[in-house]
């Protein structure tokens, strides 16, 4: 994640903090330079470092913090409190129109921020909801802008509305609300084009948009590896045309991460999603306390609790429940529990939301292509032998093998774990009996993956 070097700094720094029974206003000053230094390295703005060191320090010297029980946890709490504080408290969501009015949001933001994916993501979210959404093609300066948008559109599921490349950007997307309004899509999204660096013909263009129909949300994208000079976009961007909140792309980078606890204090602007990845399932709202927490290496369960809910078909898990119970449990049913925790996130994304493992995983190498060998093992074989793995004999696992590009003792292993599992899972839904339904709520893999 892009604050993992300062989360690794934040933490040493605590660790320090802890061990010391009683603390000092001296120990509390060499802590706060420690601090300092890892949120200057991690990019952020040197004025809201300043500031943050010293409304720290002026809550952590005080009395009842000094003399308390437990002073270290207390700055520790102070720390993250401030850092909730940085990156705008309770954090804002985006407030839709009554479903017979259209909420519009018009994206924008410089090349190569990860615009064009980022709007599909939003819409796709969106859609998943209940929403009937409609994207709208307003990059006329590049081609493969209009085909990629049309590409993630069909991806997600939403209607994408293009008139190429010889129509005004304010021609096309007035001519998209008309056909929004006839059609009655609840949300339109603008997907605007970008530029290498901010012109003045660009804001002119977004201008125009604005002022010739009704834009709810002006979104600016910026992209968090280039650091402070994503927090410069922004302030341009507020004030030439005014936004109204930020997507940060590529949050899931080796990137320092002081754009994120930098936007809020500067712009005035909030943070709405953050992009955590490649995939257009990889978008999620901004909740500065939790990602208060992912920095101070404390996780984000409510995150992962909510992604494991959103990937997990409550019926499908049931079903799969009476299966392990019965020790039906097949190939198919395997498949289908690699790709639900896929819908989940990598291994790391999910290490990462578990509360100190972070620092426990130091140095660990995860790897987050662990299922791709157990996938091409399952899809290199017959229905038949998925349905029945009782059938898979030495021939079938050697044609596997071939399929699969993989050494037959790597299939053998592969199958002798899979019966293993089963066995187990209906030992332990035996023991477990009606008590089950608690497990219910987000499935299981029988590999533990």
């Amino acid at each position: 994640m892009a604050f993992d070097s300062l989360s690794e700094k934040l933490q040493n720094v605590f660790k320090k903090l802890r061990s010391k029974g009683l603390l000092k206003e001296d120990d509390v000053k060499e802590a706060m330079k420690e601090v300092k230094r890892a949120l200057l390295e991690a990019d952020v703005n040197f004025k809201v470092v300043k500031q943050f060191i010293s409304t720290v320090s002026e809550r952590a010297v005080g009395e009842e913090v000094m003399k308390g029980l437990n002073p270290g946890q207390m700055v520790i709490k102070i720390v993250k409190d401030e850092l909730v504080a940085l990156m705008g408290g309770e954090g804002e969501e985006v407030k839709l129109r009554p479903s017979n009015e259209q909420t519009v949001f018009m994206m924008c933001g410089l090349q190569g921020a990860g615009k064009t994916t980022s709007v599909a993501k939003l819409a796709g979210q969106f859609k998943n909801k209940g929403k009937k959404c409609l994207l709208v093609a307003c990059d006329i300066y590049r081609p493969a802008a209009i085909q990629q948008l049309q590409i993630n559109g069909d991806k997600v599921g939403v209607q994408v509305f293009s008139m190429g490349t010889d129509h005004r950007p304010v021609d096309i997307v007035k001519a998209a609300l008309a056909l929004a309004k006839k059609e009655d899509y609840q949300l339109v999204f603008i997907d605007t084009a970008g530029r290498l660096h901010i012109d003045e013909e660009l804001m002119q263009e977004l201008r125009d948009i604005k002022e010739a129909v009704t834009v709810d949300y002006t979104l600016l994208t910026v992209d968090s590896m280039t650091g402070q000079d994503a927090v410069n976009v922004a302030t341009t961007f507020n004030n030439e045309l005014g936004i109204d909140g930020v997507v940060l792309t590529k949050l899931d980078g080796d990137t320092r991460g002081g754009a994120a606890l930098s936007i809020r204090s500067v712009t005035g602007k909030p943070i709405l999603y953050a992009g955590m990845g490649e995939k257009l399932t990889d978008l999620e709202p901004f909740y500065p306390d939790r990602m208060a927490s992912r920095i101070l290496g404390m996780g984000d369960v409510e995150s992962l609790i909510e992604k494991a809910q959103a990937a997990i078909d409550e019926e499908a898990a049931i079903e799969m429940e009476k299966k392990l119970r019965k020790a039906t449990f097949d190939f198919n049913d395997f498949l289908s529990q690699l790709e639900q925790m896929e819908k989940i996130g990598s291994l790391s994304d999910i290490m990462g939301m578990m509360p100190g493992m972070s620092s426990k995983m130091k140095g660990v190498e995860i790897d987050d292509n662990a299922t791709l060998h157990p996938r091409a093992i399952i899809l290199s074989m017959t229905p038949e032998e998925r349905a029945n793995p009782d059938i898979i004999n030495m021939s079938r696992k050697q044609r596997i093998a071939r399929g699969a590009g993989l050494d037959i003792s790597e299939i053998n292993r592969f199958i002798k774990q899979f019966e293993q599992s089963k066995k187990m899972m209906k030992q332990l839904s035996g023991m477990m009996g009606g008590k089950g339904k608690k497990r219910r709520r987000f499935g299981g893999n029988p590999f533990g993956m």
